[in-house]
């Protein structure tokens, strides 16, 4: 056997070792009863819930503010990548601008509250409407291109709405905007010794479960899309685009509504956001940002919600937990990354589907960085 094939074997079994586990338990998910179903979603929002318990701070969180971090970047990271999730692992579009979809619903909020004195609950649709207009408005003129020329003209729009705010007086310049109003609060209604409805900039965790709320909306939104026709006609553009067109699919029209519900949900967390900070500036929504968020979709399994959380929750908990290294910190989490990339490819929690593609050479990204190495699937065949 030569060498590249040792190391390929070597690689298909690091593989299966993870993937068995996580197989066992999906085809048990799969065959179970309702009522199972109904207790592990139960269970998982009263688990997260519990999560700002202050006896989880000093393993989750040592250096920080554990209920702080879990507002942002955990909370606000795994709503903006199940957003970019409907885009990325859905639709399978490229998309490096997603930052500026948070930027207008943070905008949204911080403006018309200052100037205008309207409060957070109409403006949170607003922020939502906003952003979905301003995803058909890069959408309409761009989604016709695909690979590397929709990924450069995403992360132009994403600078250009970032250089808009720092040039532009009404908006605050580069200064910002500061004394953004809270949500309206409501005392009495207690969880776990919060009071839920009192919103004040130094306790994060009201926001939290306001965030919370805002996800498991999102999910069942998500998860209802998936299942409709407009989500097969999504997968069925992400696995071949030209195809889908060719069986009658009408692929402007439902990668421009991929674009928009995408938009929509960052607008979302861009109203909390500004909510929770009371100060936005056009130094909050860099294209690292964006570049991160992508990594957290990538990271835990594009396509699959379970695994988009998971990346999302690693990807902004980690240089948290261990801000004590310093500047190191970022060179471990580069570190993992890379072995995720090349030990587990598809994601930590990927969809079937999505596994499927990738193993057959094509990532769904529009086929920018989608040809993988199969060589690894292929050593694993031949061994059996």
């Amino acid at each position: 056997m030569s060498e590249n094939m040792k190391k390929s074997a070597s690689t298909a079994g690091w593989r299966g070792a993870l993937s068995g586990p996580l197989e066992s338990v999906r085809t048990h998910w799969d065959r179970a009863p309702g009522w199972e179903r109904w207790a592990v979603y139960v269970l998982l929002v009263v688990g997260a819930l519990f999560l700002p318990y202050e006896g989880l701070a000093p393993i989750m969180s040592p250096e920080s503010a554990w209920d702080t971090i879990l507002f942002y970047p955990i909370g606000i990271y795994v709503l903006l990548a199940l957003g970019l999730n409907v885009v990325i692992g859905y639709a399978g579009m490229l998309d490096l601008g997603y930052v500026a979809f948070w930027a207008i619903g943070a905008y949204t909020m911080a403006t018309m509250a200052v100037k205008h004195g309207i409060g957070f609950w109409p403006l949170l649709p607003c922020g939502i409407v906003l952003a979905a207009v301003s995803g058909v408005i890069l959408g309409a003129p761009t989604l016709r291109l695909r690979g590397d020329y929709l990924a450069i003209v995403t992360l132009g729009f994403g600078e250009i709405v970032r250089k808009v705010a720092e040039n532009t007086n009404w908006l605050g310049g580069t200064r910002g905007i500061n004394n953004i109003p809270h949500p309206p609060s409501h005392e009495g209604v207690w969880l776990f010794g919060v009071d839920l409805f009192t919103y004040k900039i130094r306790d994060a965790r009201p926001y939290y479960y306001l965030l919370v709320a805002v996800i498991v909306v999102v999910i069942i939104f998500s998860k209802r899309l998936e299942a409709s026709r407009i989500g097969r006609s999504w997968t069925a553009i992400r696995e071949d685009e030209d195809a889908a067109e060719i069986m009658g699919v009408p692929t402007f029209k439902f990668k421009l509504l991929s674009f928009a519900t995408g938009a929509a949900i960052g607008g979302a967390a861009g109203v909390v956001f500004a909510a929770k900070t009371s100060y936005v500036a056009p130094a909050n929504f860099p294209f690292l940002l964006s570049a991160t968020i992508l990594a957290a979709v990538v990271l835990g399994g594009a396509g699959n919600i379970p695994g988009v959380v998971v990346g999302a929750f690693l990807v902004a908990w980690l240089p948290e937990r261990f801000r004590g290294l310093a500047d190191y910190r970022d060179l471990a989490f580069g570190a993992i990354l890379v072995a995720m990339m090349i030990f587990r490819p598809e994601g930590l929690i990927p969809s079937r589907q999505r596994k499927a593609e990738m193993a057959e050479g094509g990532g769904g990204m529009g086929h920018m960085g989608a040809e993988v190495d199969t060589s690894g699937s292929e050593a694993e065949v031949g061994s059996r």
